[in-house]
């Protein structure tokens, strides 16, 4: 099972390295197929004044010093076409954000290097409309038929992480795990599905909630699963009212891989 999981942007090199020790077990996990994420850059921020991490080039360096010290693969966020080819350079998986899951040129730009990529449905499209951003990475890719081999064989996956409906906050429709899964290898983003977008001016979230989504994706099937963890999810700069707590963490997966065993998803 994939996890992909590390707080939601780098912040300083003391509190990252922290976090990257905590989750050395799920690294060791044989039954795990460990990614450590962040984000150089937050670029969709709801305040000019919010944290948004140290840029691309700080942000390199810290993720290298990462994947030097632990061996993690590692996974990050781009908003621009020209972060993906030295991004690639460095990063094991390069993840396309739900609101630009649309924009040709990102796509075809992180196409273009080594990574798998991993793109977020967009909060505002259905679950079919996701075959066409798998299409433009496969096509750049040269492979023409989408389906959920050709994309497992090319390094394509899709994550879920709720739609939004105008009222402020995510709904998860589990319908959409099975409808992506004919497309492309599916991540379920549980602490993003957690979210309450822009209020008050941050995004707000109850993280309550993750656990019961995460085992729920679980039962439907899914390939991997995406969490946003931290040390301190109170004092994160970033999406910590959504964050699990590392130690709680460890007990959500727990739970995930008791539900696929009893269910058959491992065998």
């Amino acid at each position: 099972m994939k996890i992909l999981t590390g707080p939601c942007v780098l912040e300083d090199r003391d509190t990252v390295m922290r976090i990257a020790e905590k989750l050395k077990p799920l690294s060791e996990d044989e039954r795990i197929e460990f990614y450590f994420k962040a984000s150089f850059d937050k670029a969709n921020r709801t305040s000019l004044d919010s944290y948004r991490g140290p840029g691309l080039e700080e942000g390199l360096k810290l993720f290298q010093e990462i994947k030097e010290q632990f061996g993690y693969k590692l996974v990050t966020d781009i908003h621009e076409s020209c972060q993906a080819k030295p991004a690639g350079e460095v990063l094991d998986i390069l993840q396309i954000p739900a609101f630009l899951c649309r924009q040709t040129d990102l796509l075809v730009e992180a196409a273009k290097t080594n990574c798998k990529i991993n793109i977020k449905k967009g909060q505002f499209l259905a679950a079919g409309a996701m075959k066409h951003p798998v299409e433009k990475i496969l096509k750049t890719r040269g492979v023409e038929e989408v389906n959920y081999k050709n994309s497992n064989e090319n390094g394509v996956w899709l994550c879920e992480r709720g739609n939004t409906f105008g009222y402020g906050a995510l709904v998860v429709d589990m319908k959409n795990l099975i409808a992506m899964r004919e497309y492309a290898p599916v991540i379920f983003d549980a602490t993003h599905s957690a979210q309450v977008p822009s209020t008050g001016g941050t995004t707000g979230g109850n993280s309550a909630v993750v656990p019961s989504l995460a085992k729920a994706a679980a039962a439907v099937g899914v390939d991997g699963f995406f969490f946003e963890t931290h040390t301190d999810p109170s004092i994160a700069l970033s999406d910590g009212p959504n964050m699990v707590q590392v130690d709680e963490l460890y007990k959500v997966i727990d739970d995930i891989f008791a539900i696929q065993e009893v269910l058959g998803f491992n065998k």
